[in-house]
């Protein structure tokens, strides 16, 4: 007796799945792998939100108004870790693209469409200031300038090289010493001084790596240059 309900039991089952798939298949109805998905939520329940946090450009902590470019970069770490400078979510320099280097790093953004122009890196320690300041006068108006320091940014630099970086809006670099670490964003004809400057001085009492200081980053939203 017990068999025979058993069996009756399976065929009841079958049947009703049979009927099921015939169903879905006459009203189209998509069946999960598992018919307990199927039953899990409730109609009348509220949509499942995404708890993951928004991505912003270039991974910094907020949006960027209408006609403003995101950037984030970063200083070197003592003189292992290469320096980062990134705009509109397009990584233009680090040590993954092996395009950085001992010294001040430059990054060239088109101030009309935030797009990279070039790059270049300029060694202050065992190199020589002239091609620096060839760089630098070189430089169109209404272009963005990005610059961060690499082991040692400083120490070739000279008046006229530091005239010419103040002329894009720095307030640190007449003050920028052995290997401090510098992250700036300015621009040529810039007409005030730049936001976007952060400095920190070589400090045998603080510094977080021996005979460096920590790195320093920087994000923010550059205004679009308009005609």
């Amino acid at each position: 007796m017990r068999i025979a309900g058993a069996a009756k039991l399976v065929v009841a089952v079958l049947v009703f799945l049979l009927t099921f798939y015939v169903i879905s298949q006459v009203f189209d109805i998509k069946m999960d792998a598992s018919l307990g998905n199927l039953f899990a939520r409730s109609p009348l329940d509220p949509p499942v939100r995404s708890t993951k946090p928004p991505r912003y450009k270039c991974g910094t902590t907020k949006a960027c108004p209408e006609k403003h470019f995101a950037f984030k970069m970063a200083s070197g770490a003592a003189n292992v870790v290469g320096p980062k400078i990134c705009v509109e979510d397009n990584v233009l320099m680090s040590g993954v693209k092996n395009n950085v280097g001992r010294g001040i790093n430059i990054a060239l953004v088109n101030g009309k469409t935030g797009e990279g122009m070039d790059t270049k890196f300029f060694d202050m320690w065992g190199g020589d200031v002239g091609p620096l300041i060839e760089y630098l006068k070189t430089i169109l108006d209404g272009t963005i300038v990005l610059m961060a320091t690499y082991d040692d940014g400083a120490t070739k630099l000279n008046e006229e090289a530091r005239k010419l970086i103040s002329e894009l809006g720095s307030t640190s670099i007449t003050n920028l010493g052995f290997r401090d670490n510098w992250v700036f964003c300015g621009g040529k004809g810039i007409k005030t001084k730049s936001p976007f400057e952060q400095h920190i001085k070589n400090n045998k009492d603080s510094n977080k790596y021996e005979g460096w200081p920590e790195v320093v980053e920087m994000e923010g939203c550059i205004p679009q240059k308009q005609d």
